[in-house]
């Protein structure tokens, strides 16, 4: 009973934060689109002096890109603003720029709040994980496929393709007529938006100027939400034992960043006080970890630190804790020699 008061105490902490500032919002897009679509015509202008000069300017829109979908993603939990509608209309204009169907986000978003670190609710909005057990039990071909969809240059290099260019452009299965419609919509909307880019600065231009901006902000965006829920003491539970605000706490990290890549990520690092509180807009949360000691003991990661996550690649449910192949082969190798194996040495893994 006493845990469970704790727990409805912290959610309700986070009150004061939950309310959007429509001046405060108004200005996250001017100081968002604006620098964007400049930083853009930069770079366009750039191409006649040297693609040398492109590359850098395009790496800076590229950080307001994902400025951009911090923004889209603030709609989608309907936190941006206090109207319902404007959520809806600056959802689907930064959705267009940030090629991601609004409705289709939001719904596969929200089941990924729902059911974030419960083993038993795993493959909807989320990243493939699986245990240590799944892994020894599946078969060559599923482990080849999770190696290869798990590997940093399938993840960074061709995932922001196949995600925001190709895997977008679909509805998923069971997809209802609304969400449907919507992202149909998007299609058609940033087909006509690059259509008109292409008349007016040459195909050959938008081309050396939007793909090195999308491809940059899509391999950021996905080491974003990749670093955020996969770092070693992160939280998995089945679900008679889950917990939502374990899973927020403990289960999303604080992504410690240099205040510059603050900014530009638009606080998303304050990733345990969004899952705690999706209502919260993305400029109150710093200020709701700042104000609320619980939080400020979630996990915390550096630049630095977080590059250790490359190598996590399971979750070992008997330690509570991410390994690598390489540990699991240790262990394997040890309990055969029968020493004291290491962390995860429980699954016997054949051909590997």
């Amino acid at each position: 009973m006493k845990t469970q008061t704790k727990v409805t105490n912290l959610k309700k902490e986070m009150a004061p934060y939950e309310k959007s500032n429509t001046k405060s919002s108004i200005m996250q897009v001017v100081t968002t689109l604006g620098p964007l679509l400049l930083l853009w015509y930069a770079a366009y202008l750039s191409l006649s002096v040297s693609y040398w000069i492109t590359i850098p300017i395009t790496l800076i829109a590229s950080g307001f890109a994902i400025r951009t979908f911090i923004i889209f993603h603030d709609c989608c939990h309907y936190s941006f603003f206090q109207n319902r509608r404007a959520n809806e209309i600056m959802g689907m204009i930064t959705g267009i720029l940030t090629l991601v169907p609004y409705q289709q986000w939001k719904n596969e978003h929200s089941i990924h709040h729902a059911t974030s670190s419960n083993l038993d609710k795993r493959g909807i909005g989320d990243m493939w994980v699986m245990t240590v057990d799944e892994y020894a039990a599946a078969s060559w071909t599923r482990r080849l496929a999770y190696r290869f969809y798990r590997h940093p240059v399938v993840m960074l290099g061709l995932g922001p393709i196949f995600v925001f260019v190709i895997s977008y452009r679909f509805n998923r299965k069971g997809a209802k007529r609304k969400e449907r419609i919507n992202t149909h919509v998007t299609n058609a909307a940033i087909v006509g938006l690059y259509a008109v880019m292409c008349w007016a600065v040459g195909w050959e231009a938008f081309l050396m100027v939007q793909l090195p901006i999308l491809f940059v902000s899509g391999m950021l965006g996905i080491w974003l939400f990749y670093v955020q829920h996969q770092f070693e003491d992160s939280y998995f539970e089945n679900e008679d034992e889950w917990s939502y605000v374990k899973a927020a706490v403990e289960g999303s990290s604080y992504y410690k960043l240099p205040k510059v890549l603050q900014w530009i990520t638009g606080n998303i690092g304050f990733h345990h006080v969004h899952h705690l509180s999706p209502k919260v807009p993305n400029y109150n949360l710093e200020k709701a970890h700042n104000s609320t000691p619980p939080l400020q003991k979630a996990t915390t990661i550096t630049l630095a630190t977080s590059l250790a996550s490359l190598k996590f690649r399971l979750w070992d449910e008997e330690n509570k804790t991410f390994v690598s192949f390489k540990q699991i082969k240790l262990g394997r190798r040890q309990t055969e020699r029968g020493a004291k194996p290491i962390k995860a040495n429980r699954a016997s893994i054949q051909g590997e």
